[in-house]
């Protein structure tokens, strides 16, 4: 999406812009921007939005992230608001998500971080391939059913919408379909433009979950859990064959507990290498 210019204001504050020019949907992050990273304050779009980002073209790597894509947190703002796709049907102009293997969508309900995956958005059928490669390079994530032999992987995929809440989502049941419906139509819209060819994204044909995943323990934290969940799909592969997703164990507390501080170390270097050339 469009990167807005910074204000003559936000000059006076401005940490960092990322990535660095000349990549577009460059990302302005501020002083004020910071604050937030304090303990017991909530995660704002703009530290959510410059941390996935930074996850995707440098913090995970791999193949995983360049089978990816991760949507701006103002997608969902947009898709609420009425006239949909309208709104953001330049976007992806430059990118196909249907190429991709796992989209990341941000939301922000009732001041409430969780996270939508939706896993291969171009299948319409199961696939099977063969990958002939180390099972520590394993690059599959949730809703991904894999046989691991030796060094021979056999992936077999479907067409998916999984929710990541750090909150017990049983009593949100309302939140996810209303989300789940706003993103199939997103998806729809999306595939009609850019493909022209006859397919239906519903409740029946993409699968949805709401994956057990560690929850937070206070009131603030739904944001730095979101991307805790984000850099462990990334960065460690999920292997697992039931559905719902039972995730309890996907990574200790103590990775939460350092988040805030390590995305405010990691801004800190990026302006300290600015400010040396």
């Amino acid at each position: 999406f469009p990167a807005a210019a910074p204000t003559f204001l936000q000059l006076d504050f401005l940490l960092i812009q990322y990535p660095k020019a000349p990549c577009k949907g460059r990302i302005t992050v501020t002083r004020e921007d910071l604050v937030c990273l304090n303990h017991g304050e909530f995660l704002n779009d703009v530290i959510i939005d410059f941390y996935l980002k930074y996850l995707l073209l440098e913090g995970a790597g791999g193949a995983v992230a360049e089978r990816s894509h991760v949507f701006s947190s103002f997608l969902y703002k947009q898709l609420s608001r009425g006239r949909g796709h309208q709104r953001v049907k330049t976007w992806t102009r430059h990118v196909d998500i249907f190429a991709k293997d796992f989209l990341f969508v941000p939301v922000n309900q009732a001041a409430h971080w969780f996270l939508v995956v939706v896993c291969f958005p171009g299948l319409q059928e199961s696939r099977y391939e063969d990958f002939e490669r180390p099972s520590s390079e394993l690059c599959v994530c949730v809703c991904v059913c894999v046989c691991v032999f030796c060094l021979f992987v056999v992936v077999s995929g479907r067409a998916s919408c999984e929710f990541c809440s750090s909150l017990q989502f049983s009593y949100r049941c309302g939140v996810a379909a209303v989300t789940r419906g706003r993103v199939l139509s997103y998806l729809q819209v999306e595939w009609d433009v850019r493909r022209r060819t006859p397919r239906l994204f519903t409740e029946e044909t993409m699968r949805s979950c709401s994956c057990r995943v560690p929850l937070q323990d206070n009131s603030s934290d739904c944001g730095v859990y979101l991307l805790q969940y984000t850099h462990s799909f990334l960065q460690n592969p999920v292997v697992h064959f039931d559905l719902p997703l039972r995730l309890d164990g996907w990574f200790p507390r103590q990775c939460v507990r350092q988040k805030r501080e390590e995305i405010r170390s990691l801004i800190l270097r990026l302006k300290e290498e600015a400010d040396r050339k």
